[in-house]
């Protein structure tokens, strides 16, 4: 396997290389520009993060329908705890 290689599409690792969290929350949406949505943020950096919301239905259902991975978390602390486990994996 070539290591420098991407194997899939660009927008597909995008969408699985990427989480969102606490896409529920209208005020760390706000906090955050819109950064919550990162799946959404590295798709359409250029789109303003107030359609976020909206593109984050569509990229869902999407998603949903080609059977792609699409990693979103409930909440801020859930996602932290995930990165903090994925720290903890790769430091071993």
């Amino acid at each position: 396997i070539d290591q420098s290689k991407v194997e899939e599409e660009w927008m597909i690792h995008q969408i699985q290389s990427t989480a969102n969290f606490a896409t529920g929350s209208k005020a760390l949406t706000w906090l955050l520009g819109g950064l919550n949505f990162q799946v959404e943020h590295h798709l359409f950096p250029k789109i303003s993060h107030v359609h976020y919301p909206a593109l984050n239905r569509i990229v869902k259902q999407t998603c949903k329908e080609y059977k792609i991975q699409y990693n979103e978390f409930r909440s801020f602390w859930t996602a932290f705890r995930s990165h903090l486990k994925v720290l903890e994996a790769m430091s071993k």
